[in-house]
């Protein structure tokens, strides 16, 4: 068998339901391979985060290298990278790269808790945004990338705009953090009209890892070959049973469920 292979580029959550571990569990339920690197080291679990330790950029660097020169990436994501140093490693190891890229901005969870330094909201704007295939800030992360407030569905589509001006081939931008956008998220694609997505709204508390799962399936369907549009739209069907059967464990905010039948 010689499988797809997708790579991640992240923080570890140590309560399971998000980061690269959300990210290896999508790619394997998709049946890719996933291969890490590891940005962060968080200390959580379901009712938050209690410490973050970064690694230093060269270690990051050389885990990024030791994939690619050896596995054949077909597409990757990015998620926590915490600070510029960070970043900059990382877009130095992306540049050159020809294939599916997905930034997904980690820097505000739905929850408002922050994970991103604020010096380093420049840098992604500078060095990542030109380099994504495909964007997927939640509305915080929306909010200081495009630096414009989101209060309405016509900011959202606002926002897209000026985020798409900022390099990127597209945008998706989730809805989940506001009642009234529950169930929606808006795609914008070079070159083409501004679509919004509608899936069913889903009633759980227990979404912790929600966002990462959405960009790590996206990422494993383009690993697989599909095209886009066509992949965010599976990613979108796989988060909706995930969520549809959320793993109420803890205390706090459960995750989705990873190995659920889905197709």
């Amino acid at each position: 068998m010689t499988p797809a292979i997708a790579l991640t580029i992240g923080g570890s959550d140590s309560g399971g339901g998000a980061g690269i571990q959300a990210d290896l569990k999508t790619f394997t339920a998709l049946r890719v391979h996933g291969c890490s690197a590891l940005t962060c080291v968080t200390a959580q679990n379901t009712t938050g985060v209690s410490r973050v330790d970064a690694l230093p950029p060269a270690a990051l660097a050389a885990q990024i290298e030791a994939v690619l020169s050896d596995l054949p990436v077909a597409a990757l994501k990015t998620g926590m990278l915490l600070n510029a140093g960070l970043i900059e490693a990382t877009a130095a190891a992306l540049a050159p790269l020809q294939l599916p890229r997905l930034i997904d901005p980690v820097m505000v969870s739905r929850a408002g808790s922050v994970l991103l330094e604020p010096a380093a909201i420049e840098a992604y704007r500078l060095l990542l945004l030109p380099l994504a295939e495909l964007l997927t800030p939640n509305l915080h992360e929306a909010q200081l990338l495009s630096g414009r407030e989101i209060g309405t569905a016509v900011d959202v589509e606002a926002a897209a705009e000026r985020l798409l001006d900022l390099g990127p081939a597209a945008v998706l931008i989730k809805g989940g953090g506001r009642p009234d956008l529950r169930g929606r998220d808006y795609l914008l694609q070079r070159g083409a009209p501004g679509r919004w997505l509608e899936h069913a709204a889903i009633d759980t508390p227990h979404t912790h890892g929600s966002g990462c799962t959405l960009g790590a399936a996206i990422t494993a369907q383009r690993a697989l070959g599909l095209p886009l549009l066509a992949a965010v739209g599976q990613a979108k069907v796989f988060v909706e049973g995930g969520l549809r059967q959320s793993l109420a464990i803890g205390a706090g905010q459960g995750p989705l469920c990873h190995w659920h039948p889905w197709e």
